[in-house]
């Protein structure tokens, strides 16, 4: 087979990569429903961002770097957060190793769709639409630190703290408004939410 035409197949192998793996999970999660779940978040916070702070983010794009957001780890895996922000030596070298494999991924495009993928594939600048991902990146994982709380694992308590300050540190009001608006929601049952 060829090498460009490995891409998609390479992108659904996101389902086999695992989330939080040195933590107890009540329910594993996977790549895939990270990514699905960041890039609606991203959604959100982006029509907040414009609707309710003044802001211009570019929806589209906004949603499409939330899908790709963690497209490298198809190569690398999942690095536990403990371990990826460990130091700026850790840290340096794993954006690296992430970048490369970013770059790998891409030379498994065709080459003439290969510059509409880089600039999602590949982190370039930190503009509204990147930050607005990475505050969805960080809510999903609040998410999944409040589902792991209401199964009865304490397992998560710390980094549910941890991500919540990460978003009041980014200073993003729109990302503080979904917070306040819909994170308590996360807290119902099915009965609670369709009453």
């Amino acid at each position: 087979m060829n090498q460009e035409g490995k891409f998609f197949a390479l992108l659904s192998r996101m389902k086999y990569i695992r989330r939080w793996g040195l933590m107890r999970n009540t329910r594993q999660e996977n790549l895939a429903e990270h990514s699905l779940e960041t890039a609606y978040i991203a959604h959100a916070i982006a029509l907040i961002h414009n609707r309710r702070c003044g802001g211009q983010a570019d929806i589209g794009r906004v949603i499409s770097l939330a899908l790709y957001h963690d497209a490298a780890e198809i190569l690398t895996g999942d690095m536990p957060t403990p371990v990826k922000y460990k130091n700026n030596e850790i840290r340096t070298a794993y954006k690296a190793v992430e970048q490369a494999a970013a770059v790998q991924m891409l030379s498994f495009l065709p080459e003439d769709l290969q510059p509409d993928y880089r600039p999602l594939l590949v982190a370039e600048g930190d503009g509204i639409e990147a930050r607005i991902v990475k505050a969805a990146d960080k809510l999903s994982a609040l998410v999944k630190c409040l589902e792991e709380q209401q199964a009865g694992n304490h397992e998560f308590e710390h980094a549910l703290k941890a991500q919540a300050f990460a978003i009041k540190e980014m200073n993003l009001p729109a990302a503080e408004i979904f917070m306040d608006r819909f994170l308590e929601a996360y807290r119902m049952n099915l009965d609670e939410l369709s009453e």
